[in-house]
């Protein structure tokens, strides 16, 4: 990457990671990622907002280089997650006069995971101001952003919200805006789904926290600048919303085609009735893409044949995956096929308790599907129907 100027005197000197593919062993990356760091120059401090992850260390250690940067004198620490935090060891060894500047819980947390010592720190705390001379930095907390101490870091005279994983997308581009692109929101509303979601009712007052500032751009950690912040801010706002659309998800795997046939037949089904449906076939999808739909759904219908009396490992883990990030999703049901019988409903049902939903009845098969067996299919979708009603 290279140095690129935001304003006068501000640049972002981060990398770009075209080729990362998962993230945290955990989220597929299917467009890579950046690590963004803001140099600000005042007229008496220097400040960088946020560092990057240590395997890009020495792209920030170059840009810094390029920037002409011979002290630093603060490094604001928004979050304390690696990705972020990581290369901060490097840079006080590079930089021994900087100072560490951030909350006490993200301190804490730095101290643990860095081993940062305690007298290279500045502790802040809510709405507290730091000069750099003719520019002035506001720090908010905004906890559960999708950590304990997450904050953001306002730059008021230029109106810049440097907002860390906050308004985030996982996205590697070589345009430093977001503009209106819409790859971009489409970015953003997968991070949020996969990162932000489970937190949704504490983002939400976040938001409101700030946006009464006023706001000129959104630079966040990963992905684009929001040269028109309004786009992801009302983005978000629908995402957080207790909004849902007519919209089914189907997550299934099937072993022998019983169950596929089921999915296949409910799918027809819902469409018919004007649902928009999303099916997923476990074993080759991309979980991103259900934590996605899982963020405006509501509902999910989830297909497994019984194996060795329960779920298929996929759809276990596909309610395993919808409890944890906890959606507003408002009813739930399940399908599939046994040979001789098991409690998969009781486990799936276990394996979702986090989810406040309405369960509609599940429909089971002995072998392949019969004709009474689609007619309970029928009698689901119907039932869907009348739900929706009062939605």
């Amino acid at each position: 990457m290279t140095v690129r100027p935001v304003k006068p005197d501000i640049f972002s000197v981060g990398s770009i990671h075209w080729d990362r593919r998962i993230f945290d062993e955990l989220i597929p990356l299917p467009e890579g990622t950046s690590y963004n760091a803001y140099l600000i120059k005042g007229s008496e401090k220097t400040a960088l907002i946020d560092t990057v992850d240590p395997e890009k260390w020495h792209e920030l250690e170059m840009n810094l280089c390029g920037a002409g940067v011979d002290k630093i004198d603060y490094i604001i620490t928004n979050h304390a997650e690696q990705d972020h935090s990581g290369s901060i060891p490097m840079l006080l060894e590079k930089y021994p006069k900087a100072k560490v500047v951030t909350n006490e819980k993200c301190k804490a947390f730095e101290t643990d995971h860095l081993h940062i010592c305690e007298d290279r720190f500045i502790v802040i705390k809510d709405n507290e101001t730091l000069s750099l001379g003719n520019k002035t930095l506001r720090f908010l907390m905004t906890p559960w952003v999708h950590w304990p101490e997450t904050m953001v870091t306002y730059l008021e005279e230029d109106k810049i919200l440097f907002s860390c994983d906050f308004f985030g997308s996982h996205y590697a581009g070589s345009d430093m805006y977001a503009g209106d692109n819409a790859t971009v929101i489409h970015g953003a509303k997968r991070y949020y789904a996969e990162i932000m979601m489970p937190f949704r009712t504490t983002i939400v007052k976040n938001i409101d926290k700030v946006t009464q500032l006023d706001i000129d751009m959104i630079a966040p950690s990963h992905g684009p600048i929001f040269d028109k912040p309004e786009i992801i801010i009302e983005a978000y706002r629908d995402w957080t919303s207790d909004k849902v659309k007519k919209e089914v998800l189907i997550p299934y795997v099937s072993m022998h085609g019983s169950t596929k046939l089921m999915a296949d037949y409910l799918t027809g089904k819902l469409i018919e009735k004007g649902f928009s449906v999303k099916q997923f076939n476990l074993p080759v999808t991309d979980v991103g893409e259900i934590a996605m739909s899982l963020v405006d759904a509501s509902t999910i219908i989830i297909g497994s044949p019984i194996v060795l009396a329960g779920a298929h490992p996929a759809a276990a883990y596909a309610a395993f995956l919808a409890n944890a990030l906890r959606p507003k999703t408002k009813f739930v049901s399940i399908f599939g096929s046994f040979g001789w019988g098991g409690k998969m409903v009781e486990q799936l049902s276990g394996l979702i308790s986090n989810l406040k939903v309405e369960v509609i009845e599940p429909v089971l098969c002995k072998g392949m599907p019969r004709e009474e067996d689609y007619r309970k299919i029928d009698a689901m979708v119907e039932t869907l129907v009348e739900k929706h009603k009062s939605l």
